[in-house]
């Protein structure tokens, strides 16, 4: 008996459909095929004002810093970026970079006393250009250290990587987590932060099931309405320097802490790139929501909130020009726009009483009355029977007012105050 006879034998397993198991080479090609499946997803064409306000970012050419706690999303959002605009991406972890790896190598030459020491740049940078469009991805900003944050100020502001100048196609996203959440995390230093604007990246519900399902929300560059470029870069200069006439402190604000200058902060600079979003927004018909992140993403929040109620202001239309045609009066739609436009007319009526004018307005509020809420009238309408004098008659818009929101009784009441400071009591019955 030989040693081999007295070593057990196995039959080889069958397969599913009864053949000897495959070799480890075809089980992992089975596997392969499994995460292909499970890789293989679809986008639609869906609402979602942070990936719109990202793509309107990235088509004016800004640097956009996303910031999110890890794992929310941000490497994902800007891979099917790339694959949606069909933009190479390069991804450059920054925190495991030197500086030099920004600014470049020195190179010394045969003759560096003629024709100097270049500064060579690194791979990713050469290839970059060699390509001539891409999309450079930044991530992990908020663990490089200073140096490294340093030598990055002329690659997202200059696109510079050592003597190497990047192609005009090329667009720049960086991604950071708080410090708090960061590994060994530093504040970004105010230069570079004020270089970005930054995007706060948090999860939606909605996207994040119906992602995990096969379908991710798809981004798409904004569509830039070619007849409104013009009008869109004069509204954008209209309301940025119209508002820093206003509040010219704002034009250059730098945080006390440290954690808020590397955030949005108001400069010369920012402002730049708020107009330029604006102008952008504008083009493409963007949502207040989309404005809003964007503009407060260059300047801050303060600063950002005041530019949106100053455009909010511009949008209003012309008291005068409700006084002089009340029944084709044109109001806002929404609530707290409506309302402005009418304590507008009151102010416009208090700054020049006249009866004519008074009348006017009560003709206005009848006809915000036929085309929006009535809650919203009670304000003006008690501040503008406050402006009545003793002589004028009450109007019939009134009339047509009073069961909604007792205005005749309000109306009385003014003119008793003015008539017992006049001396001379009048009541209602004894002027008709």
């Amino acid at each position: 008996m030989t040693p081999s006879t007295l070593l057990p034998t196995h039959a080889p397993t069958p397969g599913p459909s009864g053949s000897a198991t495959a070799p480890a080479g075809t089980r992992l090609a089975v596997a392969d095929d499994l995460l292909n499946l499970l890789r293989a997803t679809t986008t639609e064409s869906r609402p979602d004002e942070q990936l719109e306000a990202l793509t309107l970012a990235v088509s004016a050419d800004l640097p956009v810093l996303l910031w999110g706690e890890p794992g929310i999303g941000k490497t994902a959002a800007l891979t099917q970026l790339a694959g949606s605009l069909g933009l190479p991406l390069t991804t450059v972890i920054a925190s495991v970079h030197e500086p030099t790896d920004f600014s470049g190598l020195p190179i010394v030459g045969d003759d560096p006393e003629v024709r100097g020491v270049p500064m060579a740049p690194p791979q990713w940078a050469v290839e970059l250009v060699r390509a001539g469009r891409g999309l450079l991805f930044l991530d992990e900003l908020s663990t490089a250290t200073p140096a490294v944050q340093a030598a990055l100020l002329r690659v997202v502001l200059e696109r510079r990587v050592g003597a190497l100048q990047l192609p005009a196609d090329v667009r720049i996203v960086a991604a950071a987590n708080p410090s708090a959440s960061a590994a060994d995390g530093w504040e970004l230093s105010p230069p570079l932060a004020n270089r970005f604007v930054h995007l706060y990246w948090t999860h939606d519900r909605e996207v994040v099931v119906r992602g995990l399902g096969g379908v991710w929300p798809r981004a798409e560059l904004p569509r830039l309405a070619p007849e409104r470029l013009p009008e869109a870069v004069a509204f954008a200069r209209r309301a940025v320097c119209g508002f820093l006439e206003a509040r010219p402190t704002l034009i250059h604000r730098l945080p006390s802490t440290e954690t808020r200058r590397g955030g949005a902060w108001p400069s010369p600079r920012s402002w730049e790139a708020a107009l330029t979003l604006l102008a952008f927004g504008t083009a493409a018909s963007a949502s207040r929501e989309v404005l809003a992140l964007l503009v407060r993403g260059t300047v801050g929040d303060g600063p950002g909130l005041e530019l949106l109620a100053h455009l909010d202001r511009m949008d209003l239309p012309d008291p005068e020009a409700l006084l002089a045609d009340p029944p084709s009066a044109e109001l806002p739609e929404r609530g707290d726009l409506r309302q402005a436009a009418l304590e507008a007319v009151v102010a416009a009526v208090g700054a020049r009483p006249e009866r004519e004018r008074w009348e006017a307005g009560w003709a206005v509020l009848a006809r915000a009355l036929e085309t929006g809420a009535p809650d919203l009238l009670v304000a003006p309408a008690t501040a503008l029977a406050s402006l009545r004098r003793v002589d004028w008659e009450v109007p019939e818009a009134v009339e047509r007012l009073v069961a909604v929101i007792g205005l005749a009784r309000r109306a009385d009441q003014s003119v008793h105050r003015v008539a017992v400071a006049d001396g001379t009591v009048r009541t209602r019955s004894a002027r008709r």
